[in-house]
């Protein structure tokens, strides 16, 4: 089984486990320059991602606007969260959108991004270097969404068929 976990944005990645092969490939999110020195999820190479990495599912992070953030900045979070739901589906890939909140309750960890780094550090020891940087947050949440989705969701959907 290979499950895919996202975690949308610029700061975000792709993490898969492969349960037969026991391996976990990360890759931080692609992202193009827009002008102004703007930022921007890059389409082509996600989809690229998700066509080499194979998945049989993919968990993406439910996300939504956050007060404070400008009109900009949520239109280009949004468009970057679309970019990846749509990815997905072109590849025919079957995927969940799954809420911080749930799959964070299972890890049994709060906001901190740091907690998130920790958790992925432990859990996958020999790729603890993955996660070692502030900036690989991300990675982690990704790892650990994937994760949630290997044990919560494959396992509900396997027991309710």
């Amino acid at each position: 089984m290979r499950v895919l976990g996202i975690d949308p944005g610029l700061g975000g990645a792709f993490a898969l486990i492969d349960t037969g092969l026991k391996f976990l490939l990360v890759a931080d999110m692609p992202i193009k320059p827009l002008s102004k020195g703007k930022k921007a999820i890059c389409a082509a190479s996600c989809a690229d991602i998700i066509s080499a990495y194979d998945p049989d599912l993919a968990l993406v992070e439910r996300v939504h606007a956050m007060k404070g953030q400008g009109v900009s900045s949520c239109f280009n979070f949004g468009t970057g969260y679309g970019v990846l739901q749509g990815a997905l589906s072109a590849l025919h890939v079957p995927y969940h959108l799954i809420t911080p909140q749930e799959w964070k309750k299972y890890h049994r960890l709060g906001p901190d991004k740091g907690a998130s780094r920790g958790a992925a550090a432990r859990l996958f020891p020999e790729q603890a270097e993955l996660f070692s940087r502030v900036r690989d947050d991300g990675r982690a949440e990704a790892a650990l969404l994937a994760l949630f989705g290997l044990c919560c969701v494959v396992q509900q959907t396997h027991t309710t068929h």
